[in-house]
């Protein structure tokens, strides 16, 4: 697994368009009614079904802006499209996530979700 960087962090604050993403009041209430293990269940099937094949024909819009704290979590972190992997997390395009990957992506979007003030 990858380990998480205070680097990332630090690079992800410096991009306007990252820092922006903030949860809204209906996915900060989604969160709350849903719980941490359903979301972060969520969090492990979008990244199986939207992340880790090889290929994905629509690279770059698999991932909404918003409707889900994932999605939301997604972009902050830059772990929405393989392309963003590639550039922020040096996790190349072409071939399937690892195991260990795929864990540093949830580990990623479980900490900013942490990280989120409640409303």
């Amino acid at each position: 697994m990858l380990p998480l960087s205070s680097a990332v962090w630090r690079r992800l604050q410096r991009s306007p368009f990252r820092r922006r993403f903030q949860l809204s009041d209906a996915e900060w209430h989604y969160l709350q009614t849903k719980g941490w293990p359903q979301v972060l269940n969520h969090a492990r099937d979008f990244i199986d079904t939207r992340l880790a094949p090889a290929r994905i024909s629509y690279d770059g819009r698999q991932t909404p802006m918003r409707g889900h704290p994932v999605f939301v979590a997604q972009h902050a972190t830059a772990t929405c499209c393989r392309s963003c992997l590639e550039k922020w997390h040096h996790i190349p395009r072409g071939r399937a996530l690892s195991g260990g990957e795929k864990l540093y992506i949830l580990a990623l979007l479980a900490h900013w979700l942490a990280a989120q003030t409640p409303r």
